[in-house]
């Protein structure tokens, strides 16, 4: 219906309903009685025709979706029909030699109100209850009923053209509100009711509207309504919408990340933007997973200039196109640099020309079983790259050096780990004679990032599975791309020199149980997509550590992060590798860096003894 149209019915309804209102209150105020004065009450009714529509407009009664009227819609035809009946009143006064026919005037301000409002209510009554009934529409129970999921049912019932769900009923484990109704919809129970609701109710979509879930709620939630069929949704979490970046109705599905069971580590927001506000930072690997994080928790500090250092040339275009295009307007000089960090003579050129106060060095390879078919390059980029890049840090007197290293460089079993040990090895030998604060900072698994094992069971569930599991046993520690970004800039605040910082990432997690709720989030069952066992690869080691038994230090030294103590390393053992590397095979490779790692442990005791 157009604009023209609908005003010209509205109209013409409203013209109807306050012409003859005045007449049948007259009637029902003084029935079969001749004390009326008709004229009076004509005049009265032509000067509340033209009142009504004065204040209909003032008060935009026709310019208004009555579909989604609410209380607001209310009040506009409350405040419009009262003014145009005092109105209408003061001419009846002045008109009628000065008498006032209150109760009809009363009665005709109440027969407005019902039979304006009702027929502008009647439409969204019939549209809610009828048109919605004839829509293929999924039957959806929301979690938690509070302003969060009042505003889901309403925005649900609101855009029931637009969208595929239509609320049912709620759960909240808030007793107070289990067995009423908001919004016409009953509040059917608890969390722990969810799959009884769901079977009762036919529940085709559930979606989770708590914006502030503490630690383990979500887990519980996702649990109990894995037992159903149904889909599962959640809202954004609450630092999303309090940015603003979205809105509540942005409905997204639960990832693992989600479901990691623990408050995401909080920054020292101080102490970082007093290191990083108006200072030149540098990034290497800055197109990588963690790198481009890092890149994007700095830029919320405003440095004077970052740095983006990698070798991948598509990469480092993204990073580069994103943060221009985020941050265009701040006055932050953003330098893409094409650079490998295996080329010292590059490197140490990058260096000098931009002089950057922090660097993080990201750069690296991580594939474990990829770094066991090729261990020398493994070598060249985990440890010449870090030696390249700390040792130019060293050269020009650059404040701070943060490496990221990882959980598997504690008692290594494979080549990766082996040579991010030998990595943090190269940084602690500089700490120890360098006027640069060099640190490291040590990961579990990262979720999301470029070859970990989210992406692959994605990838296998998308082609219908099965997904690969090496062993039912197996464990690893988990953090989301953020948390490790965050991390890695809170370690430079504080940095002494010769650091390894871990991050407390609560219990290891086994990657089966990883794999089954990420199919059961990815809309299956284990008998849709199955999951096969694979067996150990290469190199793999069952569980993870941390922190070696002779870097323990009690105690954190901020929220959630730990310090290993500082150790003293004999430098020979990696400057012996790096000069003899290319004259082994893969085999005679491995067995060299093991013996590295191997004989810091004994050189560490013999030095501690």
């Amino acid at each position: 219906m157009s604009y023209r149209t609908r005003l010209s019915l509205l109209i013409l309804l409203d013209s109807i309903i306050v012409s003859t209102a005045i007449f049948i209150a007259s009637w029902v105020v003084y029935p079969f009685t001749s004390v009326i004065n008709m004229n009076a009450i004509i005049i009265s009714a032509i000067a509340l025709l033209l009142f009504h529509h004065l204040f209909a407009f003032i008060y935009k009664l026709y310019n208004k979706v009555w579909s989604y009227a609410s209380v607001g819609e209310l009040v506009a035809i409350v405040q419009a029909v009262t003014f145009s009946v005092l109105a209408a009143g003061i001419v009846m006064y002045l008109f009628n030699d000065y008498a006032l026919y209150r109760r009809a005037l009363v009665v005709t301000w109440m027969l407005h109100i019902i039979l304006i409002g009702g027929s502008r209510f009647v439409w969204r009554i019939f549209r809610d209850r009828y048109i919605k009934q004839n829509r293929n529409q999924k039957r959806t129970l929301i979690v938690g009923a509070g302003s969060a999921g009042a505003m889901i049912a309403r925005q649900l019932r609101n855009e029931q053209q637009n969208t595929e769900l239509s609320p049912v009923a709620f759960v909240d484990d808030d007793v107070h509100k289990q067995k009423m109704q908001l919004f016409n919809l009953p509040v059917a129970g608890g969390v722990q009711d969810i799959p009884t609701v769901v079977e009762e109710l036919d529940i085709e979509h559930i979606v989770i509207a708590i914006p502030s879930l503490q630690n383990g709620e979500l887990e519980k939630i996702v649990a109990f309504s894995n037992k159903t069929k149904a889909k599962v949704q959640m809202i954004p979490k609450i630092e999303d919408l309090m940015t603003g970046r979205v809105s509540v109705s942005n409905l997204k599905n639960v990832e693992v990340e989600d479901l990691l069971g623990r408050e995401p580590v909080k920054l020292d927001i101080d102490a970082i933007s007093e290191y990083v506000t108006d200072s030149t930072v540098m990034v290497t690997g800055a197109g990588g997973s963690i790198g481009s994080e890092i890149c994007r928790q700095i830029m919320k500090f405003t440095p004077k200039k970052i740095v983006l250092v990698g070798h991948g040339e598509f990469s480092i275009y993204t990073i580069d196109m994103e943060l221009k295009q985020q941050y265009g307007d701040a006055d932050i000089e953003i330098v893409p640099v094409i650079a490998d960090v295996q080329d010292r003579e590059r490197i140490f050129e990058v260096v000098n020309t931009h002089s950057p106060a922090i660097i993080y060095h990201a750069a690296a390879h991580k594939h474990v079983p990829l770094m066991e078919y090729n261990p020398h390059e493994a070598v060249k980029n985990n440890i010449i790259g870090t030696k390249n890049v700390s040792e130019a840090a060293d050269t020009f007197g650059i404040n701070t050096f943060v490496l990221v290293s990882t959980d598997k460089a504690v008692n290594p079993t494979n080549v990766m780990g082996a040579t991010k040990r030998v990595a943090e090895m190269v940084i602690q030998d500089l700490a120890s004679r360098s006027k640069t604060k060099f640190v490291a900072v040590r990961f579990g698994n990262v979720l999301g990032s470029r070859g970990s094992v989210i992406p692959l069971f994605k990838k296998q569930i998308e082609q219908g599975g099965p997904v690969t599991v090496t062993d039912p046993e197996m464990t690893r520690y988990f953090m989301t791309i953020p948390e490790a970004s965050r991390l890695v800039v809170q370690a430079g605040t504080l940095a002494k020199g010769g650091e390894i910082f871990v991050l407390d990432m609560g219990e290891p997690v086994k990657i089966v149980d990883l794999a089954r709720n990420l199919i059961k989030l990815s809309g299956y069952s284990e008998e849709e997509i199955p999951i096969q066992f694979s067996g150990i690869r290469p190199g793999e080691k069952m569980f993870e550590e941390l922190l070696g038994e002779d870097e323990v230090h009690p105690g954190e030294v901020y929220e959630k992060i730990y310090v290993g103590r500082t150790m003293q390393v004999d430098k020979q053992l990696f400057l012996d590798l790096i000069d003899s590397f290319e004259g082994y095979d893969k085999t005679e490779l491995k067995e060299k860096l093991m013996a590295i790692v191997f004989m810091e442990k004994t050189y560490m005791s013999v030095k501690g003894s």
